[in-house]
Order: structure tokens, then sequence, then C-alpha cells
């Protein structure tokens, strides 16, 4: 074993043991409404999310093609001024999208479907799902239709059990994804064999700190890149992790899941921005920007508040600072949230060109632990706001907030199991 392997072990193993090392989510009753929740804990941030909701609700229908959801709905300027074009399709976004609207009336679900149902959607999307090599879109497709309809779609989950059992590249967040889609599922068909590949995969993601790297094996990002894993990375392995721990009881998950989470809000923006890259053999922000709408939102509230109801830490603080920053955020004074158009502009970026900045950290961090390019925030300040919108931020907005009793659900069937003669 490499010291530098032996060395990863050993701080992961120190996190392991500052957090709690034993746990019991027994006749622990969680509310399940998160609306509710966040109302006790921050009004105002109950009263941003209620209006973030029914802008969703409005835009969502703008964003559906007739058969799936776009890629992105993208401003632009014309001689007669600004509107927006719907671009491509998506099979990954129209998976997150339906997860998304199967909790909410199912006027809303109409509306958005141009009188379709998340049935219907979701048919279309498995056929596509199918024919495709994207192993995101396997597992979010698979995952969506196990969840929502309570169907075993079993091509969709041959193709990722033989797809992690290759030992072929993935990416640390199709892995995550291929886990809950197994949980999901469980109860419908066998799925112990993807969870534990899939499980495998996650803890073999992490390079010296709790936080995950970007691909399975890490040295498919490349020399220069192996260390770097973005905000999506920690999200949907905690959320996986979390549901893990409520399906099985699996103990470790829950606590790689919570240390992820410590650590990713330690690093928080003192702004509540949830940061883009981290260097996570040291458990550091890499590079902040570009800050995206849909981390602080959706997918932040949505890990964490999964993570506190499997039995976890309570993040609340962090999810109402995250909130917060789409109202009020010191980068730039333009709006993000623009209700009368149905759209939350997507980011805040740098102004440099071609990526710039996070590729020269991204290489003077895996020279010398630690590199901050001198004058960065005066050479490339955070001043550009990417004017497109993509209907997956709005499912897992809905998701987020909507969903709450997923995690509680897992649980009660392994506490049935384990009382079943």
């Amino acid at each position: 074993m490499s010291n530098e392997i032996a060395k990863s072990q050993s701080q992961i193993r120190a996190a392991f043991e500052a957090a709690t090392a034993s746990r019991s989510d027994e006749g622990r009753q969680l509310p399940r409404d998160r609306l509710a929740v966040l109302a006790t804990v921050s009004p105002s941030s109950r009263a941003l999310v209620d209006r973030l909701l029914a802008i969703a609700e409005r835009g969502l229908p703008r964003m559906y093609d007739g058969a799936l959801f776009a890629h992105t709905l993208r401003a632009i300027e014309t001689r007669d001024g600004w509107t927006e074009r719907l671009e491509g399709v998506n099979l990954r976004y129209t998976a997150m999208t339906a997860l998304g609207l199967a909790n909410t009336e199912t006027e809303t679900q109409r509306q958005a479907l141009d009188g379709g149902t998340i049935g219907e959607l979701l048919k279309r999307a498995a056929a596509r799902s199918e024919q495709s090599s994207d192993i995101g879109a396997i597992a979010l497709t698979a995952w969506a239709i196990a969840e929502v309809t309570g169907v075993y779609a079993a091509p969709l989950y041959t193709a990722l059990s033989k797809h992690l059992a290759s030992g072929s590249t993935v990416s640390t967040v199709e892995c995550a994804w291929c886990l809950s889609a197994a949980l999901a599922a469980r109860e419908l068909a066998d799925t112990s064999v993807l969870i534990d590949a899939a499980r495998a995969g996650l803890f073999s993601a992490r390079l010296g700190s709790p936080l995950f790297g970007h691909m399975i094996p890490a040295s498919a990002s490349g020399r220069l890149r192996s260390h770097i894993g973005c905000f999506a990375d920690q999200v949907y392995p905690i959320q996986a992790l979390s549901r893990l721990h409520a399906s099985l009881g699996d103990v470790e998950a829950l606590t790689a899941a919570e240390v992820c989470a410590e650590r990713i809000c330690a690093l928080q923006g003192k702004n509540g921005q949830w940061w883009w890259h981290y260097d996570v053999r040291h458990g550091t922000v890499a590079e902040g920007y570009p800050v995206y709408s849909v981390h602080q939102h959706a997918m932040a509230p949505m890990a964490l508040l999964e993570l506190r109801e499997a039995g976890g830490r309570d993040f609340s603080s962090c999810i109402v600072e995250g909130l917060c920053w789409l109202e009020n955020h010191p980068e730039m004074p333009d709006t993000l949230i623009v209700p009368d158009k149905g759209v939350v502009w997507r980011k805040i970026a740098r102004r440099e060109p071609n990526k710039f900045v996070r590729k020269a950290v991204a290489a003077g961090t895996a020279i010398w632990a630690g590199f901050r390019m001198p004058a960065i925030d005066a050479l490339f300040p955070p001043l550009r706001i990417d004017r497109e919108c993509r209907p997956y931020e709005f499912g897992l907005m809905l998701y987020a907030w909507l969903s709450g009793g997923t995690v509680a659900k897992l649980a009660n069937k392994r506490k049935a199991n384990s009382t079943r003669p």
C-alpha cells in the first residue's frame, strides 16, 4: 500500500471516529412536510420556497417538447428584444423532472405534460433509455419508474448491473444514481448485487477527506484533475448513502454521508454559497465559481433533508443560508429569479475565457496543495449571469421540498421485513 493511500485511509478513519459511532433511528418520527418544518426554522425562507415552487410549476410547461423535457431554455437577444429558446431534449432531465412532478397535484402534472401523464412520460423515457449507452440516463429512468410507478424496468437494471460488474469507468454521480435506483426497486426485485457494487464504488471514490472525487477510478479524470470533485459529486452520494442506511440499516453508509455533509457545510460561503470544485484529498475548496442556483434551492436541501430523515444531523441553518443567497447574492445586483418568465437563471460565474480559472486551479492544486491564483477575483470577477434554465432544476426543486416521507418509507419497509416470521 502506498504512503499516499495509507494517509488517505487514515484521514477517512479519523473523520469516521469523530462522527457518532453508533446511532439508531428506531421510533424517530420526523415531520414529513418539509415546507412546514422550514417555516418553523425561517418563515422568510418558507415564503421564498413557496414563490420558487410556483415559478417551477409555471416554467416547466415551457420546457416540455411534447414527448420529453428539453435540455435547456435559453435567453437569446433578437432584433425585437430578449426572448427564450428551447434547446434539445435530455433523458436525464426528463427522469429528474418526473421524480419531482410526481409529488405535485395531478392538474399540475397534466399542465406540465401538455395533458399527458407521468406514466406515459416514463414509458417513452424507458424506450429511449433501453437504446442508450448513457449510464446516468439509464439509472435515473430506472429509479423514477420504480419510485413513481412501482414497476421494475428489468432491461434498465440489467444494463446497470452489467456496467458496474464490468469494472468500466463510471462517474461518482452516476454510481450514486445506480445505488438510489437499486434501493427504489429493492421491494420489486432482487437488486442486492447492484446495491453492493454501487456502494463499493462510492466508498472507493474518497481520496483522503470525507469528500468524493469525480470519477471511479479517480485516474479516469486525468493526472491534473483526479483530485477534484464537484458539488454534485458530494450531493448525490449523501442522498444515496442516507437511503442505504434507511433501507438496510447501514451505519457506515450513514456516517460517510454525514461526514461529507459536515465538510461541505463547513466550507459553505459566508453568504450561503455552495461552492463548485473541491480538492477531495484535503477537503478544501479548489474553486468556488460558478455558483449554481439549483444547488441553492434544490440539490443541497434535497441531500441534507434526506440525511436528516435517515437519522443524520440536522443542517437546516445551512439550507436557509443557501436559500438566502438566491435573493441576496453579493456578487452582483442583477436578479436570478424572474417570476414573469417562469425561470430562475442558472448560475453566477466568473468572466473568464473557456473556463480558464477552473482549469488553472485544477492544474495548480494537482502540483501544489492549497494553490491559489493571485488576485483572482479582481482579474476574473464573478459578474456573469448564465441566463438559461433547465427543467431538472425545477424537477429537483419540487422533489427536494415535496417528497418528504420517501426516506421514511424505505426505513418502514426495512422494519417491516425485520419483523416478518
